[in-house]
């Protein structure tokens, strides 16, 4: 399938990794996704808390699709600002402490600008034995913008409740492999970027809303308002799976980087959220179908620790036919994601099939055996 192109997937992922865009704060990356989806010829649509949504209208009698990626990142949000220009902050979504000392950040201020900042670390000569291997919680660090008094920060617009996040930057390595911050889900958006472009040229296909997702690194449920107003039957999450090739993620399961796109055969968040995914085994098959017909290897993931927003679309109306869709990737949460882009490019490939592709039989249950 000649028309998915790699370039095109890693200079668009790369422009959006370079965008802050923390969860309840998405605008400036839906902004760049709307000029995106404009100029395949596409109307666009925003909502109450800021999905972006665009519908290609189908060609046939094919179930209708929902296919969606996330736009929000984690980081955190100012709580408080000290006398002497310390910015205080807390956590939002996953960020892990552990990542946080000497990070570069950016703060967004109430007037448009990003301020740097970086996470405070303690001089290490001052550092006493039993404080090296202890992670401290977001509640103990601080940020150093600079500032020499609460009133300096104020008068440059930072206020409680603005916006933080890890220093934005995304760069190709090695012949394959783009790294940055936000490759979550930032990469995931040009994939689905990719696809809506390609079914666009197609005679044949079914109605196939796209959906750039919001707050979903804050509760998960950001997409709901798009899912219950387009009403899909079925509906492809695109977002990062977990890889396992290095030492630390060996025993999770069997996905590496370059060895092609993953199903999630099995989500389950086990820490407080008791939902997740298990496939529709129809979306399964169609998946692995796609794959082979577009001679792209695919892997397959199952594991417990990580949930979509998928998880809550799949309850709605008479229920709806849901499968986890993504790209292997490295390093998750951190300041510093990998992925490989022959993954994503794959992804596509396989996404753009199978959607063209799907039909009512896709979504029947098929009696077990006895």
């Amino acid at each position: 399938m000649t028309e998915i192109s790699a370039d095109r997937i890693c200079e668009i992922t790369r422009k959006l990794c370079l965008i802050p865009g923390l969860s309840g704060h998405e605008e400036r990356v839906s902004a760049a996704l709307r000029t995106e989806l404009e100029e395949i010829g596409l109307d666009c649509e925003s909502d109450v808390l800021g999905n972006l949504s665009a519908t290609i209208e189908g060609s046939g009698d094919a179930p209708s699709a929902l296919l969606f990626a996330h736009i929000d990142q984690l980081g955190g949000i100012v709580r408080k600002i000290e006398p002497d220009g310390r910015i205080l902050f807390d956590r939002l979504g996953g960020l892990p402490e552990k990542a946080l000392p000497a990070q570069r950040v950016v703060v967004t201020t109430e007037f448009g600008r990003d301020i740097l900042g970086f996470i405070a670390s303690k001089a290490h000569h001052a550092t006493a034995a039993e404080e090296k291997y202890t992670v401290l919680p977001c509640r103990d660090l601080f940020i150093d913008a600079g500032f020499e008094s609460s009133a300096e920060a104020e008068q440059a617009g930072i206020r409680v409740g603005c916006p933080v996040v890890y220093m934005p930057w995304c760069e190709r390595m090695g012949a394959n492999r783009l790294a940055g911050t936000s490759i979550d889900d930032r990469a995931g958006c040009a994939v689905v970027l990719e696809v809506a472009r390609v079914l666009a040229k197609k005679k044949i296909r079914p109605t196939v809303h796209v959906v750039f997702s919001v707050q979903e690194e804050f509760n998960l449920r950001g997409v709901l308002p798009a899912a219950l107003r387009l009403c899909p039957n079925a509906a492809i999450q695109v977002d990062l799976i977990l890889a396992t090739d290095t030492p630390d993620m060996s025993e999770r399961g069997d996905v590496r980087l370059g060895g092609g796109p993953a199903l999630s055969m099995y989500s389950f968040h086990g820490r407080g959220t008791l939902n997740g995914v298990i496939p529709h085994p129809g979306l399964v098959r169609l998946m692995e179908k796609s794959a082979s017909a577009a001679g792209a290897p695919i892997q397959r993931s199952a594991h417990i620790g990580a949930l979509t927003d998928l998880s809550y679309i799949q309850f709605q109306g008479k229920g709806v036919a849901c499968i986890d869709v993504g790209f292997p990737m490295r390093y998750s949460h951190s300041a510093a994601e990998l992925c490989d882009l022959r993954d994503l490019a794959g992804l596509a490939e396989v996404l753009a099939h199978a959607l063209e592709h799907i039909r009512e039989s896709d979504l029947e249950r098929r009696p077990g055996n006895v």
